[in-house]
């Protein structure tokens, strides 16, 4: 039996990257996945290369008019939550003496702000006994310059599984936090290749991850086979941030 089987799982920000590899693979385990995406023309690309038992919505997590437009539409397709995968984010680089309002705004109001009321607005839908996947980072635990915001970001999301697992136990509800480490993905462009270069001399194992290696990280977190895990923070990043 697909581990998967008859489950509904939405994912934020779901068109590239780890995101979408996660959906397919979801999918492919039996589930009927719902995608939220910024843009139109990447959003129906994604849904196109998913090929079946999707919906993609769009909107912009850190929107709640739009995460209220994206659970109505599940209410009415579907009518029930097993998984939420909050993956949408974002991360720039600005060194302390750099760091503008707008910057602060952007980083917090997407990572932080968005990651609650994804889920907040997604408890009524919710099944009880599923699972909640925040999406972390190695950031979170480490100091690198110029990511100040973005890893305090981090560290808030890692704050709140541990809240929320106390707050959903009653409902049987698992919260755990995916914290990729460097993944080939688009993400990653804007920092150049030295930097990236830089980040991967990093990784204990030698090379870059994939993203289909956070998918498999995923689908453990949003399966049974994870249920006596819930409050971590599960680091899929080739052991930089663990040596």
């Amino acid at each position: 039996m697909k581990k998967l089987e008859n489950k509904v799982a939405v994912i934020t920000g779901g068109t590239s990257g780890m995101a979408l590899a996660t959906a397919k693979l979801f999918v492919e385990e039996g589930a009927y996945v719902f995608i939220t995406g910024r843009d139109k023309a990447r959003l129906d690309k994604a849904v196109k290369g998913i090929g079946k038992d999707v919906t993609g919505v769009l909107g912009d997590a850190a929107n709640l008019d739009d995460l209220d437009r994206l659970y109505e539409t599940v209410r009415k397709e579907k009518g029930k939550i097993d998984i939420l995968f909050a993956s949408a984010g974002r991360g720039e680089l600005a060194a302390i003496g750099e760091v503008t309002e707008e910057h602060f705004d952007k980083i917090v109001g997407l990572n932080v702000r968005g990651t609650l009321f994804t889920v907040q607005k997604a408890l009524p839908l919710f099944n009880d006994g599923g699972s909640i996947i925040l999406n972390g980072s190695i950031a979170s635990i480490k100091g690198l310059p110029g990511f100040g915001v973005y890893s305090a970001s981090k560290a808030a999301v890692r704050s709140f599984a541990r809240t929320w697992t106390m707050d959903l136990k009653s409902r049987k509800i698992r919260v755990n936090v995916l914290s990729p480490g460097t993944i080939d993905t688009p993400a990653l462009e804007p920092l150049g290749k030295e930097a990236i270069d830089q980040f991967v001399s990093l990784i204990p194992r030698g090379t870059i991850g994939r993203p289909e290696e956070i998918a498999t990280a995923a689908l453990f977190l949003a399966s049974s086979d994870s249920s006596f895990v819930t409050g971590v923070e599960l680091f899929v990043d080739g052991g930089t941030a663990q040596i």
